[in-house]
């Protein structure tokens, strides 16, 4: 071999591990596209063939507010969670849901807000002991609204409670909750106050990073009266619920159920 071919041929084995260095990144890059893409559709289908709609989830056209120039293009959607469900501790038996129209209370409920400019979004959690005239039912707590008269007089309240016009409304019970935290994987919270449920018993919280699966992230976000004092009760319980909604856990996704959640007709 003459000292000539040496640097020809180090030269091409140079160029040939290059390639294959830049072939397997493009394959790794090209599997994560695909499992993302699988774990979107997977999602979607899921929610689509779990989900209902609401055919009337709005109020009389006469009784909302009109959309402002400034603002026509902003979007407001209303995030409802209701209390509705099969059973009820023993401390909640003297309310008789039974007899609500619709079963229960909306307990949680979260407005949000995206500007025209598409630059923010921004979510506003509406204390469920908040009082205000409801109407056609008089001064209440705003968790009245929904039992009173479903989700076009929870629509119609925060209407007017705002002065603002809401465009969408997805509303979820408590099985909705746990089905949709399952299927996007469970959810990684930072807890910053350790604590037991009141009401869901066997429970136990630690400060800290942790992750829940449905059952848990329920008990999670309803709990209220474990904590006492200035920043307690349903404050705290709105604090807890943030982590919830921002933590799905993208990196294990899973076949999952909604459990039926419910959609308005023109949510996107």
């Amino acid at each position: 071999m003459s000292f000539e071919e040496q640097p020809a041929r180090q030269h091409a084995k140079k160029k040939r591990t290059g390639r294959v260095v830049l072939l397997s990144v493009l394959s790794v890059m090209v599997i994560a596209a695909l499992v993302a893409g699988l774990y979107a559709w997977n999602l979607a289908r899921t929610f689509d063939e779990n989900s209902n709609k609401l055919a009337d989830a709005f109020p009389a056209e006469e009784t909302r507010p009109e959309v402002k120039d400034e603002s026509k293009d902003a979007i407001n959607i209303l995030l409802l969670g209701t209390d509705t469900r099969e059973e009820r501790s023993e401390d909640e038996q003297g309310e008789d849901f039974a007899t609500l129209p619709n079963g229960g209370r909306s307990d949680t409920m979260m407005l949000v807000h995206i500007p025209s400019d598409r630059k923010n979004v921004f979510v506003t959690s509406i204390m469920r002991d908040t009082w205000l005239d409801i109407p056609g039912v008089g001064t209440a707590k705003i968790n009245r609204a929904f039992a009173s008269g479903g989700v076009p007089k929870a629509v119609e309240t925060l209407e007017g409670l705002f002065g603002i016009r809401i465009n969408h409304v997805a509303s979820i019970d408590f099985e909705g909750f746990k089905g949709l935290t399952d299927a996007v994987g469970g959810v990684t919270i930072d807890n910053p106050i350790a604590f037991t449920p009141v009401h869901a018993k066997g429970y136990y919280f630690p400060e800290g990073v942790q992750k829940l699966d449905g059952d848990n992230a329920l008990a999670f976000v309803r709990e209220r009266k474990a904590f006492t004092g200035a920043g307690g009760g349903d404050y705290r319980r709105v604090k807890n619920q943030q982590p919830v909604r921002q933590g799905p856990d993208r990196s294990n996704p899973v076949e999952g159920n909604f459990d039926e959640p419910v959609k308005d007709p023109e949510c996107c």
